[in-house]
């Protein structure tokens, strides 16, 4: 079975807590597309900045967004300006999208991803960048492998899939340092994924980490 289902939906609630926090049963679709647009909105806005994950915490008139980034001196701005701009522009997202009269009020926090090279979505949009950049593939996902085992992970395994170099059939390449057990569940492993636009077309990739426990 953890073959087959994302790593991270399968240790949700023993390892790790939900993304998105609240209860609501009269208008759960309507919230749902809400945390949705906010968190599609952020990872764009925020791609700059290094933006690993977007947490959203609801109660009944107030949401708290927590954004993980790499650099959050970039989000954060001089004298707070930059996450007060950010704020501003989700309250006027919010305001727009309402379903109440009564626009809930925001509260945004910026958290810094203490080692990047651990977060399996950062891993895996670095990558990303640089085969879309026209980078040897090889070399790329052989120097990402080894600078997350050099952050003290117990295992990486990286999976590109396409049409990779610009070859005329598909194939896959796979690279593997440590160990992913996948089906253990008290291992702490993430995984993520970020295709890869290339002139030739999509290049899928796929990372899958086993960080230490001391650094969760």
């Amino acid at each position: 079975m953890g073959q087959k289902i994302n790593p991270m939906l399968l240790r949700t609630g023993p390892l790790y807590n939900w993304t998105s926090r609240w209860f609501d049963d009269k208008q759960y679709k309507e919230v749902l597309l809400e945390d949705y647009m906010l968190r599609k909105v952020l990872m764009d806005k925020l791609k700059n900045a290094g933006i690993a994950r977007v947490e959203i915490e609801r109660s009944i008139n107030s949401i708290k967004v927590i954004t993980y980034v790499s650099r959050p001196g970039m989000v954060i701005g001089r004298g707070g300006a930059g996450a007060e701009e950010i704020k501003k522009f989700l309250q006027k997202l919010l305001k727009d999208s309402s379903r109440t009269k009564n626009t809930p009020k925001l509260d945004l926090l910026i958290e810094p991803v203490k080692e990047p090279n651990l977060d399996a979505y950062l891993v895996a949009k670095n990558i990303s960048d640089q085969l879309i950049r026209r980078m040897p593939y090889k070399r790329v996902i052989a120097q990402s492998a080894e600078r997350v085992m050099g952050s003290g992970a117990k295992g990486v395994r990286i999976l590109l899939s396409g049409r990779i170099a610009g070859a005329e059939i598909g194939r896959r390449e796979k690279i593997q340092k440590g160990t992913v057990p996948l089906s253990t569940i008290r291992e702490h492993v993430t995984y993520a994924s970020s295709p890869a636009l290339t002139q030739k077309g999509y290049i899928g990739v796929k990372v899958w980490i086993n960080k230490p426990e001391d650094k969760e």
